[in-house]
This record gives C-alpha cells, sequence and structure tokens, in this order.
C-alpha cells in the first residue's frame, strides 16, 4: 500500500484515483470546488464526472492542498494545463521530501510554451514523469481494457511507476523521451479539433483520415525540431491518442471542433462545457512553437485562425487543399 495524492479531482482525476484505489493504495484527491469535497466524502460519488460510480472509502478529497500531500510517496497532477502553474506554486512547499511527481495532464502553457513537466520543474525543481496515450476516463473508470505510456528519465523510477499503475485492464508501457510523450498528448488536441470541424461540416471518412496522417507528420515535425524522437509519435501518446481523440465523440477537443464546424459560435460552446478542451489553448501555443521553430504546421495554422482569428472553418478547408503541392516525405 502506498499513499499517493491526485491533484485534480475532474473526470481523469477521478478516474486515475479509482484506479490506485483499486490496487489497496490509500488515494488522497485535492479538489478546488469544496462542494464536491463534501460530496466525495460523504457521498462517495463525483456527480459532476462519474455520477454512476461509487467511490471507495480509500479515497479521500480536501481543498487543502498540504493536507492531501501529506507524507505521499506519489503526486500525480492532473489540474489542467493553464492552471498547472498556479497550483504548484501553491503546492510547492508542502510537497514531501522523495515523492516522485507525475503528470497526467496533457497540454502546453499559452505564455511560456512550456510543457507540464517542464512547469513543474521550473517551480519545484524536480523531475516529474509524464503519463499519456489513448485512454478516455469514462472507459477507465469502467474498467475496459487501456493501454498508455509513463515517460520518465529515469530507468529505475520507470519501472515503478509502470507497476504503481499497471492492471489487467490499465496495460502500462514505459518510455524516456518526456518531451515526445507530452507533446504528442498535447499537440492531438489541435488536430481533434480539425478533425471535429471537418466532421461537422459533413467532409466524410476520407476528410478525416487525411487529417490525421498529415496531422501525425505536423505533430512529429514540431517534436523532431524540439529534441524529441520521431519513433515517440508513432507510439501510444502519439498516433494511439490522436487516432481516438480524431474519431471518437467522447473526444471534448473533436466535440469543440464539430460545433465549431456546424457553424456554432466558440464562446457558446465553451459556455455549455463541464470540462476544459485543451486544443483551444495549445492551438495558440503549438501555432507560437512552429514559428519559433520554423516547422510548417497548416493544419495547427488553420485551427488558429479558426479559434482566434474568426476564419470560416470552410475556407479554413479550402486554403489547406489548395496549397502548393509537393512530395509526401
Amino acid at each position: 500500500m502506498e499513499r499517493i495524492a491526485v491533484i485534480g479531482a475532474g473526470s481523469w482525476g477521478t478516474a486515475l484515483a479509482m484506479l490506485l484505489a483499486d490496487k489497496g493504495n490509500e488515494v488522497s484527491i485535492w479538489a478546488y470546488e469544496e462542494e464536491l469535497v463534501e460530496e466525495i466524502n460523504t457521498k462517495r460519488v463525483n456527480a459532476r464526472y462519474h455520477p454512476d460510480v461509487i467511490l471507495p472509502e480509500r479515497i479521500t478529497a480536501s481543498h487543502e492542498l498540504g493536507e492531501v500531500v501529506r507524507d505521499a510517496r506519489y503526486i500525480i497532477n492532473v489540474v489542467p494545463t493553464q492552471y498547472t502553474r498556479d497550483v504548484f506554486l501553491r503546492l510547492s512547499t508542502h510537497i514531501p521530501s522523495g515523492a516522485l511527481i507525475i503528470s497526467a495532464s496533457k497540454g502546453i502553457e499559452r505564455d511560456s510554451l512550456k510543457t507540464v513537466t517542464e512547469i513543474i520543474k521550473e517551480i519545484t525543481g524536480l523531475e516529474a514523469a509524464a503519463l499519456s496515450g489513448p485512454s478516455f476516463a469514462s472507459e477507465v473508470i469502467q474498467r475496459r481494457p487501456t493501454a498508455v505510456t509513463i515517460a520518465t528519465h529515469d530507468p529505475e523510477i520507470a519501472v515503478l511507476l509502470q507497476r504503481l499503475f499497471n492492471t489487467d485492464y490499465f496495460r502500462v508501457y514505459t518510455n524516456d523521451d518526456v518531451l515526445g510523450v507530452e507533446l504528442g498528448g498535447a499537440l492531438k488536441n489541435v488536430m481533434a479539433i480539425a478533425s471535429g470541424i471537418s466532421d461537422g461540416l459533413g467532409l466524410g471518412s476520407n476528410a478525416r483520415a487525411a487529417l490525421i496522417t498529415r496531422g501525425l507528420a505536423e505533430m512529429t515535425r514540431l517534436g523532431v525540431a524540439m529534441g524529441a524522437k520521431e519513433k515517440t509519435f508513432w507510439g501510444l501518446s502519439g498516433l494511439g491518442d490522436l487516432v481516438l481523440t480524431c474519431t471518437d465523440r467522447l473526444s471534448r477537443n473533436h466535440t469543440v471542433g464539430y460545433r465549431l464546424g456546424r457553424g456554432e459560435r466558440l464562446d457558446d460552446i465553451l459556455s455549455g462545457m463541464i470540462m476544459i478542451a485543451e486544443g483551444i489553448a495549445t492551438a495558440q501555443a503549438a501555432h507560437e512553437l512552429s514559428k519559433r521553430y520554423g516547422v510548417e504546421m497548416p493544419i495547427v495554422e488553420q485551427v488558429y485562425k479558426v479559434i482566434y482569428e474568426n476564419k470560416n472553418p470552410l475556407s479554413a478547408v479550402r486554403d489547406l487543399m489548395t496549397r502548393s503541392l509537393k512530395s509526401e516525405y
């Protein structure tokens, strides 16, 4: 049995807490909303995200960060990327000596253009691992077969974390390319918005397949330019997560894109969403990174223009399809 802190009581944080509690660990989960803390501790449910799931007694919740991480051997960050910095600035003085930090958030910070583990290291001085892959929380909490990857530079810690998370329904692979794993998990959200736009416009399966394939090429180009390994993008955190989020309506980023393609305004879409679509902020960050590293990312560029410059989605598709001709590789 280990004492584990989960920072973030959203859909994914709750699913991971449930998985780890199933393995006999004591899990303390931090929630921003005090009413959610009360609900978890007294009613044993997180009704907003998983209303039909009864949480075990081994999961407790608190609004106090210091209380959640007290004596924790593992700290798992599931806070949305754009809020991670603020949370860890408050959390950093409470982190127990020797605790291992794992980031399960997928995104790039808008202002600094840093990944989540880079933000955590900047604030705490500690190296964090990254957990990523094709994993809808609603299926994980139902114990449906899922495969993910855990990335860290230390091979001994990699095996330790692999064993921590692995179950008979949640298979965990190891990877030493932390940057590549994080970029794959972040950039695929932008491609999912593009795929949703295509589906919302009714462009068909051919268009979706083209977006997935060329989206992977863009992700890989940027990743390699930033120092990640090319093969990482062929794996679970790259191609695997890309296929999942570009093809299934459970993806909140695909949903945002779909509704944009149907002609809805972004503000109206976001006002009715409970969960955060990380691809919206990541589209801006990825657009800036493409300029910083001199990498051509036409899909990212068009998604950025649709979101931030109010470009007509059909015009964005037309501009993608009428670009100058070139070799595939």
